[in-house]
C-alpha cells in the first residue's frame, strides 16, 4: 500500500513538467489543451469549476485568485485567504495572453523558450498588460475559444497544474 498523497503525486507531476526540455514541455501542454476541450461549457460549468478550485485551495491552504471569463465578461471570480489584488492584476494579464494567442499562458511562454527567446523579449506586447506565466488556460468548446480559466497566487507551474486538475475533475464529474 502506498503512503503517497494526492499532493505528492501533483508535486511530482509539476516537477516533471518544470524539468522537461521546452520542445517536449510544449508538446505536453498542447496535448493537455486538446484533452481538456469541452463539448459544452456554460455558466453552470464555470460555477462548478470555480467552486471546485475555491474549495480545493481552501482545503490545501493555498492563497489564490480564481477567475473564469467568457469573452470579456468575468462570470466567476473568487479569492482565498493569502491572495491579494496583485493576483487579480496577474489574472488580467494572463487572460489577455490566452485571448491573443489562443493557448495556455504556460504553452505560450514555452513556445518562446523553444524558439530560443523569451516572451518578454520577443512578443512585442506590453508586459504591463500581457504576462505569459502559467495559470491562464483556454476554454474551448468543439474547437472554438469561448473563454479563459485562470489561477494566480502560486508558482506558475503550480497555477497551471491546479487549473488542469480542476478541468479534469470537472470532466470526470460531468461524465459520471
Amino acid at each position: 500500500m502506498s503512503t503517497r498523497s494526492v499532493e505528492d503525486d501533483e508535486e511530482l507531476a509539476m516537477a516533471a513538467l518544470r524539468d522537461l526540455q521546452p520542445e517536449e514541455k510544449l508538446e505536453r501542454l498542447l496535448a493537455e489543451e486538446r484533452e481538456l476541450e469541452q463539448e459544452r461549457f456554460d455558466l453552470d460549468d464555470a460555477w462548478a469549476v470555480g467552486s471546485w478550485l475555491r474549495a480545493t485551495a481552501i482545503e490545501r491552504g493555498l492563497g489564490v485568485a480564481v477567475a473564469v471569463a467568457f469573452g470579456e465578461q468575468r462570470v466567476f471570480h473568487v479569492a482565498t485567504p493569502g491572495s491579494g489584488a496583485v493576483n487579480d492584476a496577474w489574472l488580467d494579464r494572463k487572460f489577455r495572453v490566452v485571448r491573443h494567442f489562443g493557448h495556455s499562458t504556460l504553452a505560450v511562454r514555452t513556445q518562446y523558450e523553444a524558439d530560443g527567446t523569451t516572451f518578454r523579449d520577443s512578443s512585442a506586447l506590453d508586459p504591463l498588460l500581457y504576462q505569459a506565466a502559467g495559470g491562464g488556460f483556454p476554454l474551448r468548446v468543439r474547437g472554438a475559444l469561448v473563454g479563459v480559466l485562470g489561477v494566480s497566487g502560486l508558482e506558475m507551474h503550480a497555477d497551471h497544474e491546479l487549473v488542469v486538475e480542476a478541468l479534469r475533475a470537472h470532466r470526470s464529474a460531468s461524465s459520471a
